[in-house]
């Protein structure tokens, strides 16, 4: 067998496609394995480079295979799409990585840590739990309604709301028994998010970054947090503008032949880091609205020609672009400083 320069490396449950090529760019090698023999293959094989998509599992065999001495390449699915020929299948797939993680252009992802991993975690378990907290609360208020049981908004009229109904004796036992089901579900479920939210915020207090982020109008201690796990090495970003992009605050652009066409916003990226920006810059905005705080007068002149809602994305944008200027460089917010350090950034 040739000298292999390249493999792409096509992951699953269980069966993996390999695509090798040598230094003339021809295919030498075209494998499948079973998962259990993946790294015996690669023990054997001379340090080479392997390129594999961002998925699930790919940080583990990023990590494990680095062991072994190869050089590994992570690269977006959205990225490799262009690369796979017609009629896809595992092995043209494993091609397509191979052809695209040659590409001088080609972003590739940065490998994370199994530390990393798990302080994400601790966000996507509080994203879960606050979800079926919501569930929970609408399926309480629906049937509460039912019998002609309301209340105001807020979860904290939820308990409050089982209160009546437990001592409410006209609703039927039956009902009375679902409802006490569902008041232990959403008690046990707040429980465990303060939990959570207590392990978050220590994870904030222990890095120096995130409680810089933290300093920033508009970032809280779970943005902040959220914005260093899932950004392990901003420095890969050239610029804040690419940074927000990355986040999917920047209009998506469909211009040709010399029209220019921006429509909405991109929603690319993580949608987590999105929503978490626009809700700060939308609490900014309604304390500027309110007289309290210091808004520029950057934000001030915008509320007046643009509704609420995308005054808050412009204003997720410039925040964006602040956290990575800050994440880079090392230093700490400075409020009179924002105009130069939104230049720069």
């Amino acid at each position: 067998m040739n000298q292999i320069i390249r493999i792409g490396m096509d992951t699953s449950k269980h069966f993996f496609q390999l695509h090798g090529v040598d230094a003339t760019e021809r295919p030498v090698l075209r494998r499948r394995l079973r998962r259990n023999e993946v790294l015996a293959f690669f023990a054997k094989l001379p340090p080479t480079v392997i390129g594999m998509e961002a998925c699930g599992a790919g940080h583990y065999w990023t990590r494990e295979l680095r062991k072994l001495g190869h050089e590994v390449k992570l690269m977006a699915p959205q990225h490799v799409k262009a690369y796979v020929k017609r009629n896809k299948n595992d092995g043209r797939d494993a091609e397509g990585l191979c052809e695209a993680m040659s590409r001088p252009t080609m972003q590739f992802v940065p490998m994370k840590t199994e530390e990393q991993q798990a302080a994400l975690m601790l966000v996507g378990v509080r994203q879960q739990l606050i979800a079926r907290r919501t569930q929970l609360s609408n399926a309480i208020r629906g049937y509460a309604a039912e019998f002609g049981l309301i209340t105001a908004k807020g979860l904290d009229k939820i308990e409050p709301l089982l209160a009546r109904i437990a001592q409410d004796e006209s609703l039927p036992e039956l009902a009375r028994e679902m409802f006490a089901v569902y008041g232990r579900e959403y008690a046990r479920l707040q429980v465990e998010l303060k939990a959570i939210e207590v392990r978050l915020l220590a994870w904030h207090r222990a890095n120096a970054d995130s409680r810089r982020l933290a300093q920033i109008p508009g970032i809280g201690p779970i943005g902040a947090t959220a914005l260093v796990m899932k950004t392990p090495d901003p420095r890969l970003l050239p610029s804040g503008r690419h940074f927000a992009a990355w986040i999917g605050l920047t209009p998506r652009d469909h211009s040709t032949a010399g029209k220019t066409r921006i429509g909405k916003i991109t929603r690319a990226g993580d949608e987590m880091l999105r929503s978490v920006l626009v809700a700060g810059a939308t609490a900014v905005i309604q304390q500027a609205r309110h007289g309290r705080g210091r808004p520029s007068p950057w934000l001030m002149a915008l509320l007046k020609r643009k509704s609420a809602k995308l005054a808050a994305v412009a204003l997720a944008n410039k925040i964006a672009r602040i956290a990575w200027k800050l994440m880079v460089t090392g230093q700490s917010y400075d409020g009179a400083r924002m105009p130069s350090a939104l230049a720069a950034a």
